[in-house]
């Protein structure tokens, strides 16, 4: 019985109850924060054990903006200084295995002290030279895509 609650069979529940009660994607944010020097601030998440932009879901009632500034400080503890641009949209329903989400990625402008405040979803964020950056590889979900678009300085709408 222990097998029949592994953590692959919950996600794909979850997965199924969410689209049985929403039958619409939901939405959430990434984002780029650039700190004053230039680096750029990645988080580990602690379901892949992988590198990832912060960001989360948008809170019933809440806009993008402040989906940001919350995210951004419960996930680096960083704060807002400003929203820089819009990097892309992602919609493809195969972009994240856990639910069918539409992400505004945006780059910001981010100060302050790197602390992780929401430790049950984050283990750890770092601040990156763009020369250290991590490998795709090693960036979960669809990251390495919205990086490598926010780095070519388009705006995608995938």
């Amino acid at each position: 019985m222990s097998g029949f609650f592994n953590q692959a069979y919950f996600r794909q529940i979850t997965q199924y109850l969410l689209g049985l009660i929403f039958r619409h994607p939901v939405t959430g944010t990434n984002i780029v924060p650039i700190l004053k020097d230039g680096r750029i601030v990645l988080v580990r998440r602690r379901d892949t054990g992988l590198w990832a932009l912060p960001g989360g879901m948008v809170k019933w009632r809440e806009d993008i903006p402040t989906t940001v500034k919350r995210e951004l400080a419960e996930e680096t503890g960083l704060d807002l200084v400003s929203i820089q641009r819009l990097v892309g949209v992602y919609s493809s329903p195969e972009r994240d295995s856990r639910v069918h989400s539409i992400c505004v990625v945006v780059a910001v402008q981010a100060k302050g002290n790197i602390l992780v405040q929401d430790t049950l979803e984050i283990s750890e964020a770092k601040a990156f030279t763009l020369d250290t950056l991590p490998k795709q590889d090693q960036l979960s979900y669809d990251n390495a895509q919205q990086l490598q678009d926010y780095l070519d300085s388009t705006t995608a709408v995938a």
